[in-house]
């Protein structure tokens, strides 16, 4: 027995001399053990060799690690540990120092991976245990048939592999954030877990699902408390993830996202959370059916009351709910699910499988603000066209390329998304905007490689365009800009969003 975590060790270790198991123990582990008044044999007694190096040496030992690794199966094990008079040892019961938590070389645990990797390694006559919460079942099953069974054996040996891998993991990760390069090392190690919510299915029904989290990283999804609705299934929290962090990059007043499939179909910045939902909604309120809702301040009885006039909602993700509002929304939308949840965190990387691996890269961010664009053209955005230009940026941003997004006071009124063609993107976004973007602000997520685009965004009656620039023809689309004698302002940097 050797444990930093001594949850439940005493009563553990007091179930096994009640049962006959002799206990070796080490350092503070024997200390905890005595103080219980559990009797055990100090490690030093077995190895006739004293803790040294600040207890950094103590297990490394041939009488411990010979006693962990012989096979019972091989008559030529069973002779040397006769030979040098080593006892087998038939359990271990060890968990490593708490590196994430407190990051440093001294917590870099040298000899309880070496003892878990010997057990592990030996689980066909051995067992190993890393995890508190095993205790229960070890004993149990050990006052019942006075050994483990292979299957227990198994299961812990990989439990025991996944714990050292993981350990293994953090302490690569804290050199790569101490003194690498923290975004694109030269390996990446991650140490998954699945979580306990369970998912109703993937993307699809007949796909099993589930969320996991690295191990010893908690997110905002670990926070979160459903307050009402069915399960979630793989697409809610995809799509939640969404709508959370782009209502989150629109500034501090009241705003609201709604999102379909990933893709903004409504947002709005207002005075008040009712007006933002209601001028959300009004974008495009065909497409807002089943989709998410998400708010950034208090979701009161008046905001429910806005919510259950409108279509479905498969998800209402919000700070703070009054209860008012939540008992209005159980009796009028069952099925909805209700999340209440703290902001999102910052994502450090960004993944995508293909074939054989993953593409990486840096988090979605916005590098570039208002004092960094230029206004190209002969006309100068007012000061309501600034604010509906760095809008739709911002909206832009969170919309699968190619997009364009319409804004017109503070709300998208049209939105373009995910077309092959930037100008099928800007007929889209005025066919839903029906006039409504009449001098207010187009953005497009990456250049115009032809005035056309501009030419589609001054037929929906736009007064501004903000886009990053950088065609070859950058000259042409802001002659066009000053010819139809708009504005336009260029970011100088790009947007797309697969």
């Amino acid at each position: 027995m050797s444990v930093y975590d001594k949850t439940g060790l005493a009563a553990f270790a007091q179930g096994l001399v009640d049962l006959g198991v002799e206990i070796v123990s080490s350092g503070g582990t024997s200390a905890a053990l005595a103080e219980a008044g559990i009797p055990h044999t100090a490690v030093d007694a077995v190895t006739g060799s004293p803790e040294m190096l600040g207890g950094r040496v103590k297990t490394l030992h041939p009488r411990i690690h010979g006693g962990i690794l012989a096979d019972r199966s091989k008559p030529e094990h069973l002779a040397d540990l006769a030979a040098q008079g080593i006892e087998a040892i038939d359990l271990v019961v060890c968990n490593l120092y708490p590196f994430r938590s407190r990051p440093s070389v001294e917590m870099i645990d040298i000899g309880g991976p070496t003892m878990v990797r010997a057990a592990a390694k030996n689980w066909a006559s051995v067992g190993v245990v890393v995890d508190p919460a095993d205790y229960g079942e070890v004993l149990d099953e050990l006052k019942r048939d006075r050994a483990l069974t292979e299957d227990t054996r198994r299961r812990l040996a990989r439990a025991a592999f996944a714990h050292t891998a993981a350990y293994d993991a953090a302490i690569v990760a804290w050199f790569d954030e101490t003194g690498g390069d923290e975004v694109l090392p030269l390996t990446l190690h991650l140490a998954l877990e699945r979580t306990d919510e369970k998912l109703r299915y993937g993307e699809n029904p007949h796909q099993a699902a589930a969320r996991y989290r690295e191990i010893g990283r908690s997110s905002w999804w670990d926070g979160v408390e459903q307050l009402a609705g069915l399960a979630l299934s793989y697409l809610n929290i995809y799509d939640t993830e969404a709508a959370w962090r782009l209502v989150h990059d629109l500034g501090e007043g009241p705003a609201c996202a709604i999102i379909k499939h990933a893709n903004p179909c409504g947002v709005a910045v207002a005075g008040d959370l009712v007006a933002a939902y209601g001028r959300a909604l009004s974008a495009d309120e065909k497409s807002a059916f089943g989709g998410i809702v998400a708010l950034n301040g208090l979701l009161t009885e008046a905001v429910a009351d806005a919510i259950v006039s409108g279509p479905q909602a498969d998800v209402i993700v919000a700070p703070a709910f009054e209860q008012a509002a939540v008992d209005k929304l159980i009796t009028r939308r069952k099925a909805t699910r209700l999340l209440r949840a703290a902001a999102p965190d910052r994502v450090r990387r960004s993944y995508r499988e293909v074939g054989g691996g993953f593409l990486v890269q840096g988090p979605h961010h916005f590098e570039t603000g208002r004092d960094d664009w230029r206004v190209v053209t002969r006309a100068q955005p007012t000061d309501g066209q600034w604010a509906d230009a760095e809008l739709a940026w911002r909206i832009g941003g969170y919309v699968k390329s190619n997009s364009i997004v319409l804004v017109k006071d503070g709300a998208a009124v049209g939105i373009g998304a995910g077309q092959q063609s930037r100008v099928d993107a800007a007929e889209l976004a005025a066919r839903k905007a029906a006039g409504r973007a009449e001098g207010g602000a187009c953005a497009s997520d990456a250049f115009y490689p032809f005035r056309d685009g501009v030419d589609a965004a001054v037929a929906a009656g736009v007064a501004v365009v903000i886009q990053p620039g950088g065609s070859l023809r950058d000259d042409e689309v802001i002659a066009a800009a000053d010819e139809h004698g708009v504005a336009m302002v260029l970011t100088g940097e790009r947007h797309f969003f697969h």
